[in-house]
């Protein structure tokens, strides 16, 4: 099957699940000034100056190198112009049976979700089949390598210090260890591909392992969505249609109309399969 296409790419870079930084940098090194070495030492006392431990540091910024393939594809981007109907179609048919089956598997685990945070088990994995095919695709990208990369240009400088600075908190919690963090060229990872800010925010040990693991582990990452979603007003028990409360809370997932309006139409395909 197809890899996913990234959300990036659906909205112009509007990268709507995470909640970027607003803590002030301290001394922050100059983006873009030539030097890649220079600025990532000038940001690991920046990091330091904010708490983050040096075994972390060090660990998550070993070796980290300028990612020319990541640049590329930000300068790349090109503007979303596909319908609904061209995308739901393209999208939804080849995911739907297994979507069936994830609802059954994960029954029970989808129950107890939507008690705790009243997120309706459809749209969790209509979000999950959309992102990462079901956690297949969830990316190969260096995640520490590409927000830094990010970082250091001068376009979204300080939005992707703040999701570098996530990444690396994400180290020190011991949630994943660096060399596990890959996902997409612009710093999103997991199942259902959260930027490391929202990690920070929304990730949940939803099965009790002591761990928040998005990459690997299905209640995790499903509570974890459910939490994000909770958190910017999700109605319990509403419908999801474009126009309700709860279609406006999916364009905060994704700012992309047609994005949005996909995720709706699989849910509802969801709820009505046998």
């Amino acid at each position: 099957m197809a890899p996913t296409i990234s959300r990036l790419a659906l909205a112009a870079f509007a990268l709507t699940a995470s909640i970027v930084s607003t803590e002030p940098t301290l001394a922050a090194a100059a983006c873009g000034s030539g030097n890649f070495d220079a600025w990532l030492s000038d940001f690991k006392t920046e990091a330091a100056a904010k708490g983050i431990s040096q075994q972390a540091i060090s660990a998550g910024l070993a070796g980290v190198t300028l990612d020319q393939a990541v640049l590329n594809r930000d300068r790349s981007q090109k503007v979303f112009s596909q319908s609904f109907e061209e995308f739901s179609g393209r999208m939804v048919p080849p995911r739907l049976q297994r979507g069936s089956n994830m609802m059954k598997q994960y029954g029970s685990v989808l129950s107890r979700i939507e008690q705790t945070y009243g997120v309706q088990g459809e749209v969790l994995v209509a979000i999950w089949g959309l992102e990462t095919d079901f956690g297949v695709n969830t990316g190969k990208f260096p995640t520490i390598r590409s927000l830094a990369t990010l970082a250091y240009d001068c376009r979204r400088a300080e939005q992707f210090r703040g999701e570098l600075m996530d990444a690396l908190r994400i180290v020190q919690r011991g949630d994943l260890a660096p060399n596990e963090m890959r996902g997409a060229w612009a710093g999103e990872i997991g199942q259902t591909q959260f930027m490391p800010s929202s990690w920070i925010k929304y990730a949940v040990d939803f099965d009790g392992n002591g761990k928040r693991d998005l990459l690997h582990n299905a209640p995790d990452v499903l509570a974890s969505t459910a939490n994000y979603l909770a958190g910017y007003g999700w109605q319990r028990g509403k419908d999801w249609e474009p126009g309700s409360p709860n279609f406006a809370v999916l364009q905060q997932w994704n700012k992309s109309e047609v994005y949005a309006k996909t995720v709706a139409y699989f849910a509802t395909q969801l709820a009505r399969a046998p």
